[in-house]
């Protein structure tokens, strides 16, 4: 799936904040940690919740998005694409379960909230620039 840098940035910074809530389903307890956060924890948390998604949502298979919605996958295919991006990391076959699930929430938590994609040929570019 190709997205846009805007697509990515929303998806990981809403991961974030729900990560910086510290419960899935707390969107507005994590808006308000994010707020209160420095700008280098929000930093940090933003470097490590992107490099948990980020290449999930690069391994995404290549879909046609139309102008004016989001693009949906199935649970196979984000399953797939978390399991591509896993690799091999050595421990036990619960604790690999428990980072699958957890890398997977994220992932749909981050596809939940991108934004509706827009027709790059309908952009209105003003005379002045």
């Amino acid at each position: 799936m190709r997205f846009t840098e805007h697509e990515l940035t929303v998806a990981v910074t809403a991961a974030a904040k729900i990560v910086a809530g510290g419960k899935i389903g707390r969107r507005g307890k994590g808006e308000e940690k994010w707020e209160a956060m420095s700008k280098i924890d929000r930093y940090h948390l933003l470097e490590a919740v992107g490099g948990q998604v980020l290449p999930v949502l690069l391994a995404l298979p290549d879909i046609e998005v139309e102008a004016g919605t989001r693009p949906t996958f199935t649970d196979a295919q984000i399953a797939a694409a978390v399991e591509q991006t896993m690799g091999e990391s050595g421990v036990g076959r619960m604790r690999q379960k428990v980072a699958v699930a957890a890398r997977l929430t994220l992932v749909r938590t981050a596809l939940a909230e991108l934004p509706v994609r827009q027709d790059p040929d309908a952009l209105i570019v003003p005379d002045h620039l």
